[in-house]
């Protein structure tokens, strides 16, 4: 199954803006056009309060010319963006290093012991 067939999510990296719509970039032979149509199911006034050159994006692939290399795509309908997680706030535990003090001289010895035999 090609992963360029028509109702695919694929993903890809905006690679210029104009003003009927959005080129992508898909992979090292394929690219595509999102048509200022396909970006919202409102008035478009501003492309850019979109998308940003040199964004990666999900889009949805509405037609493929295999002849050409060109994909018609869209990010109407389907959430386009990434969403960035956040980073994990890292909090020190009551017991810190405690246990790990605990047990290695348990492990030590249990190395000695193996290397001996």
């Amino acid at each position: 199954m090609n992963k360029y067939e028509k109702g695919n999510i694929v993903v890809g990296q905006v690679t210029g803006i104009e003003k009927y719509g959005i080129f992508i970039g898909l992979d090292e032979f394929y690219s595509g056009l999102i048509h200022i149509s396909e970006i919202s199911k409102g008035y478009v006034k501003n492309i850019e309060n979109y998308v940003k050159i040199g964004d990666t994006i999900k889009c949805k692939v509405l037609d493929v010319d295999k002849d050409n290399y060109h994909i018609k795509l869209s990010i109407k309908n389907i959430k386009y963006k990434f969403t960035r997680r956040k980073k994990l706030e890292l909090k020190e535990m009551y017991n810190g290093f405690k246990p790990l003090e605990e047990k290695l001289n348990k492990w030590i010895d249990e190395k000695y012991n193996k290397i001996e035999k």
